[in-house]
């Protein structure tokens, strides 16, 4: 099937490892030109040259996008490598855990700059482009545990996972009649090299076999690839009737009936 993304202009942010590595490598195979931005340079440099040698067009920027300069210098650079963006995938994220009493104001603008404010404010930056030419995508990358419960100690995280789908949500109303897409998606459970889920595998195997096993009926955790997918085929021009949506990634691990 042919996702329509050959020579589309996509930028996904967080993309040098795990979730979004595998979105950028999935827009990539699919013929998109594919910028991607983390802050580890060295790091960033490994995900482009695995794109590349696949056959994929990338262009790595090393970037915070919670500091507006870099946000600026990001943006500026990838128009001029390849020109305005037609696809956003916010993917960057983080977390610090620790009950609501416990956690500090800082721990909170920290978690909310970069899970929450970062994203509106790469939206507002690529939405006048999209505007213009009438077209354009924007993806969220939320959670499960943006819908729903997840355990005490992650206040933070429910707190701006779930306003990614509320936002998500209004800027698709917003911008339907501009020809704009807008949706998010919410991962559940996902395992890939170097992730909190593969350290506690092989930490505690026994006790992942459990959690698997009460918590995930399709009996395994979710690969990186499984997620990229999703997202070629959502920003793709073959879901061009799915806006406002936030859709569920996960094996089933999710409990919401909505």
């Amino acid at each position: 099937m042919d996702l329509g993304l050959t020579d589309k202009v996509a930028l996904v942010t967080g993309g040098s490892r795990g979730l979004g590595w595998a979105m950028a490598a999935s827009l990539a195979a699919e013929g998109a030109r594919v910028a991607i931005c983390a802050r580890n340079q060295d790091r960033l440099a490994q995900a482009a040259e695995k794109i590349s040698a696949a056959g994929g067009e990338v262009f790595p920027v090393g970037a915070d996008v919670t500091d507006v300069a870099d946000r600026n210098r990001l943006l500026t650079a990838v128009k001029e490598r390849f020109g305005p963006v037609d696809v956003l995938v916010n993917n960057v994220g983080g977390n610090r855990r620790g009950m609501i009493c416990e956690t500090t104001d800082e721990d909170w603008h920290s978690i909310i700059d970069l899970n929450l404010m970062s994203h509106v404010q790469l939206a507002r930056d690529v939405i006048p482009s999209m505007r213009e030419r009438r077209r354009g995508v924007i993806l969220f990358v939320a959670s499960i545990f943006g819908r729903e419960f997840g355990g005490p100690g992650m206040s933070i995280y429910h707190t701006t996972k779930s306003a990614l789908i509320g936002l998500a949500k209004a800027l698709a109303l917003e911008l339907a009649p501009d020809g704009i897409r807008v949706n998010s998606i919410a991962p559940g459970s996902i395992r890939f090299p170097g992730g909190s889920w593969d350290r506690r595998c092989e930490e505690e195997p026994e006790k992942m076999a459990e959690f698997i096993a009460a918590n995930i009926p399709m009996g395994r955790f979710g690969h990186a690839h499984e997620i990229g997918d999703v997202v070629a085929f959502l920003v793709s021009d073959r879901a061009a009737w799915i806006t406002g949506a936030c859709l569920n990634v996960d094996g089933g691990q999710s409990r919401s009936l909505i």
